[in-house]
């Protein structure tokens, strides 16, 4: 009897060995490499003005994914486009005006059925919270206003919007000598806040959440395009699915619940 329990006890443990040897670990190291193999990272170049919504959905789309790691690099959208024409990794490109992301896909660098129109937004002129001289874009002629800010046309999409506003109103050309050129609307809006400026041009999401800075009016949206936000897929991802999935929750009802709570338009 002892020499039988003596000889099943060999057996096992010969098994055991058996199984360690093909890499069939313990529970805790089975469990660390799921959790390696499922963990996935992208990268989201959006334009500067989506920093705050983004900053919160990042936190809530990780509770439901959280094997997905979203890593953001805001700017300029014309700058981000450059950067994506140069080479620079991106997953997923969401641009603040329509011409960066039809530029990316004349050049093949986005992947086409992926791109959709995420948001709307409106262009507001912010001044500072004390500032009571100017009600009108005309009052942006009155001497007591010596700079305005703009991000520069060429670049950023909302300084195009402004060239676009103040040219149609036959301003553009008296305002040209005041006009001090951001690199976003991040910038501008800091310009305002600080007081380096009297007034700047830029988004209604930008501007709500602003203790130093009021908006003074709404730029009539018949004055300049349609403000939209593209999004689209980076054609040379690699994580294609996982920036497809993130792209979908994007459109939800609960991501965009939270685009409208920070100043975005929802497109009908």
């Amino acid at each position: 009897m002892k020499k039988s329990v003596v000889f099943l006890g060999l057996v096992m443990l010969s098994l055991s060995f058996t199984l360690l040897g093909c890499g069939i670990g313990t529970p805790n190291e089975l469990s660390k490499s799921n959790t390696q193999v499922q963990s996935q990272e992208i990268l989201v170049s959006a334009a500067a003005s989506l920093k705050d919504s983004l900053t919160e959905l990042e936190k809530m789309y990780t509770q439901k994914e959280p094997g997905v790691k979203l890593t953001f690099n805001f700017g300029g959208s014309g700058t981000l486009q450059k950067q994506i024409e140069q080479g620079a990794p991106a997953d997923l490109f969401i641009s603040a005006g329509t011409s960066q992301v039809d530029a990316l896909n004349q050049k093949n660098l986005l992947i086409k059925d992926s791109v959709i129109n995420l948001v709307g937004n409106d262009l507001v002129l912010v001044v500072g919270k004390d500032n009571t001289d100017v009600k009108s874009l005309q009052d942006l002629t009155k001497s007591s206003v010596e700079e305005i800010s703009i991000g520069t046309p060429e670049s950023v999409p909302a300084g195009k919007y402004a060239q676009e506003s103040l040219t149609k109103l036959n301003l553009w050309d008296k305002l040209q000598p005041k006009l001090v050129l951001a690199k976003d609307v991040t910038q501008v809006l800091s310009y305002v806040e600080t007081g380096n400026v009297e007034a700047g041009f830029v988004y209604k999401s930008d501007a709500q959440g602003s203790t130093q800075a009021k908006i003074a009016l709404t730029v009539p949206a018949d004055s300049h395009k349609a403000i939209v936000y593209p999004a689209g897929i980076v054609a040379a991802t690699k994580n294609q699915q996982v920036a497809a999935d993130f792209l979908k929750y994007l459109q939800s009802a609960e991501a965009q619940h939270v685009f409208e709570k920070y100043g975005f338009s929802i497109l009908k």
